[in-house]
């Protein structure tokens, strides 16, 4: 079983204990043909750990917070926020780094993996050091890698180290919602929407 492989079977056993509801929503994997189509439509080839990822999970069935820095993507919303992100840069400049050795507002080499509301995970496509990290690109400000995972495996792992010990992945803490889903939040939440969170029980020892 590859690393992307292995952290998704491990998060997916934790919600099936623990919060079965969020596990619904985990859509079934993308077809071969659908990476490969949106792989052409994008004009970059999708890195290996990508393609392991998205023949786990094609995404989500509907919106949920079941990974802590955006919801991942399927192969067709990959290619819809690739294109909206490369029509809109050069209208704002985006491709140019606002100051000296900053990062630019967007890269045609960046392949989007999450989508937080318009703010997208993105894995850095660039050759260098660099190459395969997963980063963030918001909507209205400049790209960072500031604590970029080193690959989309070290995240998904992270989730899944979070889950099963305890701990964060960056800032975020895994909780359960009053209705029985897994949310993720800042250190220290108490409630959503006036609805009590519960910090996530790790695996039984």
């Amino acid at each position: 079983m590859t690393p992307v492989a292995a952290a998704w079977a491990r998060i997916e056993d934790w919600m099936r204990r623990y919060t079965p509801g969020s596990l619904t929503v985990l859509a079934p994997p993308a077809t071969r043909d659908a990476i490969d189509a949106a792989a052409l439509e994008v004009g970059l080839p999708f890195p290996a750990e990508l393609v392991e990822s998205l023949r786990r999970h094609d995404g989500l069935t509907e919106w949920a917070n079941v990974l802590p820095e955006a919801p991942p993507l399927s192969a067709a919303g990959i290619v819809e926020q690739y294109r909206i992100r490369m029509e809109i840069a050069p209208d704002v400049d985006g491709f140019t780094p606002y100051t000296a050795g900053a990062e630019p507002w967007w890269h045609e080499r960046w392949l989007p993996f999450g989508d937080a509301d318009g703010d997208l995970q993105v894995i850095d496509l660039r050759p260098g050091p660099g190459h395969g990290r997963v980063g963030f690109a918001p909507h209205d400000n400049p790209a960072h890698f500031d604590d970029a995972w080193p690959s989309l495996a070290a995240y998904l792992n992270a989730v899944a180290d979070a889950l099963d010990t305890g701990g964060a992945v960056g800032a975020w803490h895994a909780y359960v919602r009053a209705g029985g889903g897994l949310w993720w939040d800042l250190d220290g939440a108490t409630a959503l929407n006036g609805e009590p969170l519960r910090p996530a029980p790790t695996l039984d020892p």
